[in-house]
Order: C-alpha cells, then structure tokens, then sequence
C-alpha cells in the first residue's frame, strides 16, 4: 500500500509540474493539433469541447478537457481522460504528442491494439491505460527512456510480456500487467528493472518457474504474480530482497515451501493460498519479526501448528485452513500480542479450545470450523473473555452435543456466529439475547428443539438469520418483522479481515459458497426445514431491505398475504410444502428482482399470476397444488366421482387439459363426420332415388 501511495504521488507531482494553461490566449502546436484531430478520428464519438477550427491559429486545445500544456514551450505534456465513456481505436497519430509525459486513458471502452508509436515517445513518463478492452502483443523493441509508471492491467492483452521494457526503461518504478492474456515465462531481461518498487502480473496465463532474479530486485517492495501457472516458487540461496508484500496464491505450486526467509527481512504480506504446497512451515517463517499477514490456506501442508509468537511480534493476521494440519490448537497463539484473524478451518485438529484463549485480548476473528473439536460449552466460556471477538465461526464440530444454555455466556462484541451442521441439541439460548450487536447468527443443520425466541426481533443490527433444518416448532415471531436492517438497513461495520474467510454451508454434500466479508452474505431469513406452525405474517411485506426469505419444508397455513409485495428487493421467496391456502397475490408480480420463487406443494388455488417475473418461473414452481391454473394448466374444471367410492373430485391441472382437450377433440370429430356425411353422403343417396 505504501508503494501504491507513492506512485500515486509520483504522478500527482508530475502532472501538476505541468502548467496547465487556463488564462492565456494560446494556440495549439500544429503537430500536437494533428495528433488530436487523428487521435479522436479513431473515437465513436467526439469528446465533448473538443473544437476544430479550419485553421490552426483559432484552436486553443490547451483549455480542451483533458489537454495540458507547458506554458513555456506551448506544446501539450498531458492527455488525461480517465472515466470519459470513450470508444473506439486508439490512433496512431499519438506520435505527433513527442513532447508528451503523462497519458491516462483509463476506465473507458477503448479497444484494438495500442500503436507501436505510443512505445517510442521519449519523454513520456506515466502511462495509464487500465481498465479498457485493448488487445494485440505488446510489442518487443521498447523505447521510452523516460518512463516510470506503465498501466496496462484489466485489457486484453496476449502474448508474451515485452522482454525489451527494462532494457531501455531503467527508470520504470511501477509496472501493472494484471488481468490480460499474457502467455510464456517472466522474461530474463527484467532482471535490468533496477528502478522496479511494484510488479503485478496477476491473473494472466503465465508458467514455468518464478525467477530469483526477481526477489534480488534491489528496490522491488510488492510483488503480485497470482492466478497464473508457475510451478516452482523459489531456489535456496543467500541474497537479500526488500519485498514487503508477495503473493504468489492460486498457482501450480507444489512441494515444499523453501526455508529462505531469513532473506526477507521486510516482508510483511506473505499470500501463497490454493497451491499444491506440502510439508512442514519452514522455520525462518516461523521466526520472522516482520510477518504481518500469513496466508496459506487451501493447500496440503501438515504436521503440527507451530507458531514462535516471541519472535513473530508483528502478526496479525493468519489463513491455514484448508490443509492436513494435525494435533490441537497451539496454545501459544494467544501469546501473539497482535494477532486478529485466525483461520484453521478444513484440518484435522482435535481436542479444545486451548484455555489461554481467555487471555486472547487481540482476537476479533476466529474460523474453527470443519475440525473434530469437543466440548463446546467449555469453549464458550473460554471464548466469551476475548473483549474483541467479533466473529465466531465453529461449524462441524462438537458433533452431537448439546448447544449450553447457560444464561452467564456473554460476548459482547460479537457480530457474527456460526454453529452449523453439528447436529447440537437443546434449545435457541437465553444467552443470545444478550449479543446485542449481533448482525449474522446460524444455527442451521442441528437438532434444535422449541421455538424461536421473539428476542431475535429486538436485534438492531440482524440481517442474516438461518435457523434452517432444525426441529424447531411454534408460530414465526411476528418480532422478526421488525428487523431494523431488514427495514432500513444501515449499518456501521468494521468490516472482518479479507484474509479470513466465510464458509456457507448450502446442502448436504458440503458444497457452498465462501464470502470473506459478513456484508457479502445477502439479507436473509431462512427458517426452512422445521415445523413451524401459523401463518405468515403480512408484516414481512415491510422488510424492503431483505433479499432471501425461505419458510419452505414446514407446516404453515393460511393464506399467502398480499402484502408480500412490499418486500421491493426479494430476490428468493420458496414457500413451498407447507400447507398454505387460497391464491397467489396477483401483487407479487411487482417483485422485480424475484428470480427463484416456489409455492410448490401446498393448497392454493385460483389462478397464477401472469407478468413481471413470474414469466420466468417454470411449472416446478406451481407443482402439487391440485386447484392452481393458468400458464400450461387451463382454468376450466368439473367435479367428478372418487373412484374409490369417496367424495367427488375436481379435476384441475393438466387432467382438466386433457379430458376437456379430449372432449374438444370429440366434439369436433363428430361435428366434421357429420358434416362429410350430410355434404358427401346424402346427396349420392338422393341421387340414386
């Protein structure tokens, strides 16, 4: 980040030591005049208060949008025309600029390849052209002896990356070639980007072995080289290299994490997650002063969690979920004075909680999820001291156990907890009532019993509540329709480490999705799989905010209130197999942003709604209620006898189609063998009389 503010500052300075003229009556140079006209030849469109003039002499491009100009020279230094909805080809008339310094054509819709002339400008300095849809190779013979800041990242770009940059470029501090299509290996030749402090090719398509060259960089501070192919990460070997911040994750890594950190003595960041790296941590990692945020999740590291906390006195942040570590959670981690996040989800970690968590004052993020832990009353009571515990994640563990209802829990500060697919037993706790602060609770997929408590009502911050497969029982509190956030949801969050993520259980068959913020996850309600009982409240209509509700899979009843309409920014609605009665309120087609809807498996009747979203909805939405029409179902019934002897049935659905097609089909067949006996028949009959 500290790199990334001084490049920034770079360019602030060097834009603003361009004079920008404003209040005199100068013309345009007429080479820089041509290189306007041709360059917004190539544009869709013209760019607002650009003006040409028949003559040369009557154009004072330097008070154009975007110009800049030194006032001494009269002659255009700047192009800067980012965030200006253009379209089109970039000309190649830009070569007409030669005393240009500073382009930034950023966040527009530009597109084709960029002219070989841009590379050849000798003065140009700062080149910003991310975020368009520019594709072609970058070309190899590079000529800008000036330049010291290079954006290219978000295009579409392929090839290989331009060898030649470095060679005639010295100067360069700051190269971005993130999100393109760039194929081959780190070319050698970057080995001469001796000015280099920050170097991303992330998201490329880059291979083979990331070179030592480029950790002996003597000014490279960041480097960025994730979601590519690299296969190998580095050699041992003494050298000294002041990178603070590498990410190397989602790549081919594979075998052991070579021991060489004790060569990095700034490194801060260190992201290596969703590799094929195996082994024990190295132990100059472990050691390290410097380490601020660790993150090696998704890997198949094992062995025991070992952590020097006397000598790693800067970490903060740390991501080994998702790996084959053993043993139990170190106690000593609670010695790591400055420690936030910790993720060790996915292990085979087993045991408790270790008791020197209650002296764990730093903490405030915790995913423990996905072990084999026990005892989860004593772990609470363990945790409940962590002052800054915000978020509490300890899903698939304490398999069977009882969830505690000791009314003396207390975590103050807690945002969000999840105790999922546990299979816990018990009741929604008293203690619950007094996490105030609470904004996201899941008890899903346990064996909960009672009802819910109407206290979950009172909770201000609440916008994410998912007590579904449970055995819970009781009417829905009506105090749920009252959910602040759900109503008018503004809520003021620090938001959880984006080193640590979320895990959202879906189904049975362990697949999810992972969020890393708790604002990621959508406002929800989802009380399905239970046996719940009463209505649905009308009530709910008044939570404009929510975006999932799912009461499907109980035993509701009555009628499906109109009032539902109001919830404007519903995205999920299933309230199937419940026993609801009476019509769909044709006022749910006003949901404009309903893109799942069931009440499959109920008693409705009546016709189904036709327009808005609903023309989406496929019959698996409307199944097995026997007196819904409409759609591919007619409205047109009749009572027929039970077979069986009982009372009449009425033959709705797609039997009602097919028995009055069928009559349709009988009727018309008689009518038109009628008509060919009357017409063909009786008159041959007459004629032979």
């Amino acid at each position: 980040m500290v790199v990334v503010l001084e490049t920034w500052v770079v360019v602030v300075i060097l834009v603003f030591s361009m004079v920008l003229v404003v209040s005199q009556n100068l013309t345009c140079n007429s080479d820089d005049l041509t290189g306007l006209r041709g360059f917004m030849s190539g544009l869709e469109a013209p760019i607002d208060g650009w003006l040409f003039a028949n003559s040369s002499s009557s154009n004072n491009c330097c008070k154009w949008v975007g110009v800049i100009c030194d006032s001494s020279s009269n002659r255009i230094v700047g192009l800067q025309l980012p965030n200006k909805r253009l379209s089109g080809d970039f000309s190649h008339s830009i070569f007409n600029l030669v005393q240009l310094k500073a382009l930034n054509l950023s966040h527009n819709y530009l597109k084709g390849p960029v002219p070989i002339s841009l590379f050849h400008l000798p003065h140009l300095e700062v080149v910003d052209l991310s975020s368009n849809y520019f594709n072609g190779d970058i070309p190899v013979s590079i000529h800008l002896p000036a330049l010291q800041v290079l954006d290219i990242s978000y295009n579409h770009f392929n090839g290989s990356l331009p060898s030649g940059l470095c060679v005639n470029s010295t100067r360069i501090r700051d190269l971005r070639f993130a999100v393109n299509y760039f194929t081959g290996i780190i070319p050698p030749q970057f080995v001469y980007c001796i000015s280099l402090e920050h170097l991303s090719m992330a998201s490329n398509f880059l291979t083979g072995v990331i070179p030592d060259m480029l950790f002996r960089l003597p000014r490279l501070q960041e480097l960025a080289i994730q979601d590519n192919r690299f296969t190998s990460l580095m050699e041992p070997g003494n050298f000294s290299s002041r990178l603070v911040s590498l990410d190397v994750s989602s790549n081919r890594l594979s075998g052991n994490i070579p021991d060489v950190f004790h060569n990095f003595p700034n490194l801060s960041y260190f992201s290596a997650h969703s590799n094929n790296l195996s082994g024990v941590m190295p132990r100059s990692l472990l050691n390290s002063p410097t380490i601020s945020s660790l993150i090696f999740g998704n890997n198949s590291l094992d062995g025991s969690v070992e952590f020097n906390c006397t000598m790693m006195v800067s970490l903060t942040s740390l991501d080994l979920g998702s790996n084959n570590f053993s043993g139990t959670i170190p106690a000593s981690l609670a010695s790591c004075r400055k420690l936030k996040a910790i993720n060790l989800s996915r292990n085979k970690l087993m045991g408790q909680i270790p008791e020197s968590f209650k002296h764990f004052e730093s903490l405030s993020h915790l995913s423990l999820s996905n072990c084999s832990l026990s005892n989860l009353s004593a772990s609470l009571r363990i945790l409940q001291h962590c002052p800054n515990l915000t978020v509490l994640l300890l899903t698939m563990n304490f398999y069977a156990e009882q969830l505690p209802s000791d009314d003396d829990l207390q975590f103050k500060s807690l945002k969000a907890l999840v105790i999922a697919n546990c299979r816990l037993t018990g009741s929604v706790p008293l203690w619950l009532s007094g996490l105030t602060q609470l904004q996201l609770l899941d008890f899903s997929w346990n064996d909960l019993t009672g009802t819910i408590p109407a206290y979950l009502g009172d909770f201000k911050s609440l916008f994410y509540l998912d007590l579904s497969n449970n055995s819970l029982s009781g009417e829905i509190p009506k105090s749920l329709t009252q959910l602040t956030s759900l109503i008018s949801r503004d809520i003021s969050l620090e938001e959880p480490s984006p080193d640590l993520p979320f895990f959202k259980k879906q189904n049975t068959i362990a697949r999810g999705l992972h969020y890393r913020q708790i604002m990621s996850f959508p406002p929800s309600i989802d009380l399905s799989g239970n046996h719940l009982t009463g209505p649905i409240w009308p009530e709910f209509g008044g939570l404009k905010k929510l975006h999932v509700l799912d009461l499907r899979k109980n035993n509701l009843s009555g009628t499906i209130p109109s009032s539902l309409s109001g919830m404007r920014n519903i995205e999920t609605l299933d309230l199937s197999y419940n026993n609801l009665t009476g019509t769909i309120p044709p006022s749910l087609v006003k949901l404009s942003f309903l893109s799942k809807f069931s009440v499959a498996f109920n008693n409705l009747s009546g016709i189904v709604p036709f327009g808005g979203q609903f023309t989406t909805f496929t019959n698996a939405s409307f199944e097995g209620n026997r007196g819904l029409c409409g759609g591919i179902y007619t409205c047109e019934s009749r009572t027929i006898p039970d077979s069986t002897g009982g009372k009449p049935k009425k033959k709705t659905g797609k039997g009602v189609w097919f028995e009055n097609g069928m009559a349709a089909l009988t009727g018309f067949g008689t009518g038109f063998i009628v008509t060919v006996i009357s017409l063909l028949v009786v008159p041959r009959i007459k004629g032979t009389h």
